[in-house]
């Protein structure tokens, strides 16, 4: 198998072996303190906040406020944010669940790392609005329809993947219920997430009513990095991923049908499977995601093994914040390393 070009230098097992990664992000941030993740300078506001995660862990408080500050001007009467911006521009107007919701596990994050209840009571608005537009797409089934379009019409279609997301982010909005009392809002999203593992873990006819979209890696882990509990469940999605997914020795596929290996996935898989236990594998994975980075040692978006190239070459923000918060989780770097590990709130 052919070696990378780039020898990478990236340290997992200290913050300081990252810490360039963090500066990278914080050269990224606009002004306004939105953070691009693509060439032409736009973001959606999942990938930005997952780029606010990279800097909370890193100790770059103040860009990672910044990051939340953005997402708190910017949030919309509904609760939901748009689907792209460039800056504080929305170049997108559909409104999708799970970026909604999202941010409920940023600011959980920031507070497991800093234990500010003050910081926490400042964001409870925007987390609250932000689960609440999302729940009121929720099926009697527990799935949530993944999106609104730009006329207002509901896309009553439900993704693995987003309601995934979605359950760690109810998750989390109830743990912050908890550490500020807020218990009826507790109540009534605990039934909320109930619903939506018990999908989750009994998905037949329930999401990709529409579009099959199983040659995606992340419909096999994201349930994992979600909450999910059963077991045979678990045990039917790792089969997946590794007879379709994992290529030994680069990462994990993207997608099945192509041989193209993605740093973020490739990152993500690793928390899921350091969640199960299966901590050697969690580990090379990290290492692999790790080792595909340009001269400067940033993470690449991935590497096609067929033509032995990076590609595309670009090194997305939220791409290095995967890597970031996969390292945390398999190297308790801060208190934050049982993010996406360990259920947030107390049963």
């Amino acid at each position: 198998m052919k070696k990378f070009p780039n020898i990478s230098n990236i340290n997992p097992d200290s913050l300081d072996g990252l810490n360039h990664l963090g500066r990278f992000l914080d050269e990224a941030q606009f002004l306004s303190g939105a953070i691009p993740s693509n060439q032409d300078g736009s973001h959606d506001p999942w990938d930005h906040l997952e780029a606010v995660m990279g800097l909370t862990t890193l100790g770059y408080n103040s860009q990672a406020l910044k990051g939340l500050h953005w997402m708190s001007a910017n949030q919309n009467e509904d609760g939901s944010w748009y689907n792209l911006y460039k800056d504080e521009e929305p170049l997108e107007l559909n409104k999708q669940t799970n970026y909604a919701s999202y941010i409920a596990v940023a600011v959980w994050h920031f507070y497991l790392l800093n234990n500010d209840i003050n910081f926490l009571q400042s964001f409870w608005e925007p987390v609250k609005k932000g689960i609440l537009f999302s729940l009121s797409l929720q099926h009697s089934n527990g799935a949530i329809a993944w999106n609104i379009n730009e006329f207002e019409t509901i896309d009553e279609d439900y993704l693995l993947t987003g309601c995934s997301s979605i359950a760690k982010s109810f998750e989390c909005a109830i743990a912050i219920c908890q550490v500020l009392g807020r218990h009826n809002y507790e109540s009534e999203w605990k039934i909320a997430h109930s619903k939506l593992i018990t999908a989750l873990e009994n998905p037949s006819e329930i999401f990709d009513l529409q579009k099959d979209r199983s040659r995606f890696s992340m419909d096999w882990y994201y349930p994992i990095l979600g909450g999910i509990n059963s077991k045979q469940r678990i045990a039917a999605l790792i089969t997946k991923i590794q007879d379709s997914f994992w290529v030994e020795g680069l990462g994990i596929k993207c997608v099945s049908d192509e041989p193209w290996v993605t740093v973020a996935e490739t990152s993500e898989c690793s928390i899921a499977y350091k969640k199960i236990g299966e901590d050697k594998i969690a580990l090379e994975l990290l290492h692999n995601a790790i080792a595909i980075v340009d001269n400067k040692n940033i993470p690449y978006m991935g590497w096609q093994f067929k033509e032995n190239i990076y590609w595309p070459e670009e090194t997305p923000a939220w791409t290095s914040a995967a890597c970031i918060l996969a390292a945390d989780a398999n190297n308790r770097l801060t208190s934050g390393a049982d993010l996406f590990l360990k259920q947030q709130f107390k049963p």
